[in-house]
């Protein structure tokens, strides 16, 4: 979606599109041009995705419908479309988890949240990120990792928890550095991201060298690489910065480039440049040309929304102040009013109490106390109103971070208890009667000369307890790799454990995709050697039969049904036999803790049921039926 292309490659594949008349090539064309005039030229990339929806409206094209909505959401992003960005996202998220790969998917949750922390919708972009980061702990990918973990600080900005914005931010810089392959205009487009986000940190703190510094970085880079989009946003914070460092100069220098950023279509960042240019014009003495800059700053605030009243207040302040210095009272009490009416209607206190405060310093100064003492009250009962205000954020804040902190700590309790079980499970994995028989089969193989059968049973034996090994040291496997353990493991029992006394048959249904979806580690093996032990041991020919089928998005539901004793008839064997009475379902018990804390998440309490088979005409035990129901990663795996 965004690679770099130099001016050339670009110049010759706008050429080959106004050469190419076949509506694919021409769409391939087009996915180059628009994934590189996203981040630089935001009417040229509109005007492609135009023709873009045009021919896939004649054309079935599933990938290049996925990357259209991506790039539709991006472009809506960057013009402050938010809604019409989700719209795309959303369809995107649909499409990828349907047909997309595990870094396809991550990505477009990444690019979710970072909409819907737009939109201020943050515990939804919170639980999208979630998503995204359980994904990439199963499937590591470095680069995805650093975009994750940069939105992760802006969502810790939004609730003003700086030491780990900052944190999150310096972790992303850090993962992005160390990303071995070129980077891409999306890995630029983080960088800057991250940049901002650090100046933005630094800015709440008022540490304004760094956050000036930090601010640079982000410009530097836009310029040097043509990315427009924000860069309106990013001069002016700059400028913002030099303006709190009392560098006027430099101050003005940011502030016109802001105003003249030609591809930011909001209003809102230029408006802000005028307002504090006319700050800068006020405080020369220039009140003339402060005026007119004022202006401009209204006009611009009122084009981005009609109820700005924050900034409506702030110009009308100013202008209150500019008004006082050309002693024009009535006129500088007219906007204290208008201001003072703009700040009520939000309401902000603190503006309130400011604005009180300006007029109390005006009144002591032209020695009518009576009205100082009077507007003083009002300011100090407004910036109590500010302090309970600010107090309450800090309390809801404090509330966020220790429900986050405490998320943290369940899931990594819950992370290590399953790890726990999950060595306890291997353990317990592979009993001592099958562990011997086998053995002993392979040993009876060798001293028979029968070296072809023990050469393949010897290979299979090993390849098992090479699995058994390897998926020990991990979370999650795909179905596919389950399944084909459980083959291997069934196939060792029945042609040396049980020689042939035992047959199985493993069925998955049509609508799972086994090769690309993940399920916790032998999770079903457990239940297929219970079923073998306290079902099968002691009658003469046994079968086992394993399901697979999709019970909702979220789980499979898996069937592990034998022929067998029945639990009852297995119970007395257990009393009677103290060869029964040796085997324990340690696996099964671990399985089901493991079961317990996978679906302790979900709120889910029910998810193994063991139904007794009964034969319908004589109503004698026939076997016995475990069904699990197994969670599996939100996405499909590739």
């Amino acid at each position: 979606m965004s690679t770099l292309t130099d001016t050339r490659t670009l110049a010759r594949l706008e050429r080959q599109l106004q050469q190419m008349d076949d509506d694919r090539q021409r769409l391939f064309l087009l996915d180059q041009l628009v994934s590189h005039y996203a981040y630089t030229d935001t009417a040229r990339a509109e005007r492609g995705l135009l023709e873009y929806k045009t021919i896939l409206d004649r054309e079935n094209l599933p990938d290049f419908k996925l990357n259209f909505h991506c790039l539709n959401a991006f472009v809506d992003n960057q013009l402050y479309r938010f809604d019409s960005a989700r719209e795309h996202i959303q369809q995107a998220l649909q499409m990828v988890q349907e047909r997309g790969d595990v870094q396809q998917q991550a990505s477009v949750l990444i690019e979710s949240a970072g909409v819907e922390m737009n939109l201020k919708n943050l515990e939804l972009a919170g639980s999208l990120l979630e998503k995204a980061a359980r994904l990439l702990k199963a499937f590591p990918d470095s680069r995805l990792l650093a975009r994750l973990i940069c939105r992760q600080g802006y969502l810790h900005l939004h609730y003003s928890n700086f030491s780990s914005a900052i944190e999150s931010f310096m972790e992303a810089a850090k993962r992005l550095r160390q990303t071995e392959e070129p980077a891409t205009f999306s890995d630029h487009y983080f960088e800057c991201l991250i940049y901002s986000g650090t100046g933005k940190v630094f800015e709440q703190n008022n540490e304004w060298e760094k956050s000036a510094e930090a601010y640079e970085q982000v410009v530097a880079l836009c310029e040097r690489l043509g990315m427009r989009t924000r860069l309106s946003w990013h001069y002016l914070n700059a400028g913002n910065a030099y303006l709190a460092l009392d560098d006027d100069q430099k101050a003005e220098t940011f502030f016109k480039k802001a105003i003249e950023a030609p591809d930011d279509s909001s209003p809102l960042a230029r408006a802000s440049a005028y307002a504090n240019l006319g700050y800068l014009r006020f405080q020369n003495g220039s009140f003339e040309e402060a005026k007119v800059l004022y202006d401009r700053a209204e006009q611009g605030y009122k084009e981005w929304r009609s109820d700005d009243y924050y900034n409506f207040a702030n110009i009308d302040r100013w202008r209150a102040h500019l008004y006082l210095e050309l002693d024009e009272v009535d006129k500088a009490m007219e906007y204290f009013v208008s201001a003072f009416k703009y700040a009520e209607a939000i309401p902000d206190y603190k503006q309130i109490s400011g604005i009180y405060k300006d007029m109390a310093t005006f009144f002591a100064s032209e020695d009518d106390y009576k009205s100082a003492y009077e507007y003083q009250v009002l300011y100090d009962q407004y910036a109590e109103y500010y302090a309970e205000q600010v107090n309450a954020r800090k309390l809801l804040e404090l509330e966020v971070k220790y429900e986050a902190g405490q998320k943290k700590q369940e899931a990594e309790l819950l992370r290590l208890q399953a790890t726990q079980l999950q060595l306890k499970a291997l353990r317990a994995q592979m009993n001592p009667h099958f562990m011997f028989n086998a053995l002993n089969a392979i040993q009876h193989y060798i001293t028979s000369n029968e070296v072809k059968y023990a050469s393949k049973y010897l290979a299979k034996f090993a390849k098992l307890m090479r699995k058994a090994l390897e998926h020990s040291n991990m979370e999650l496997i795909s179905l596919e790799e389950e399944i084909e353990f459980l083959r291997d493991y069934l196939t060792i029992n029945e042609k040396l454990r049980f020689e042939n006394r035992l047959s199985f048959e493993i069925i998955v249904d049509d609508q799972i995709e086994e090769d690309i979806m993940g399920v916790p580690t032998m999770i079903v093996q457990p239940y297929v050697e219970n079923a073998i032990e306290h079902g099968i041991r002691s009658i003469g020919k046994g079968k086992i039969q394993v399901t697979f089928k999709l019970l909702d998005d979220e789980n499979i539901l898996c069937c592990v049904e034998d022929n067998g004793i029945g639990r009852e008839r297995s119970r007395q064997l257990q009393e009677q036999d103290q060869e029964f009475m040796n085997h324990k379902s340690l696996g099964t018990s671990i399985t089901e803790k493991r079961l317990q804390l996978l679906h302790q998440s979900k709120g889910e309490s029910v998810f193994v049921e063991t139904i007794d088979l009964e034969d319908p005409e004589t109503g004698k035990a026939s076997g016995t039926r475990v069904e699990i129901r197994i969670p599996v990663v939100e996405v499909k795996l590739k």
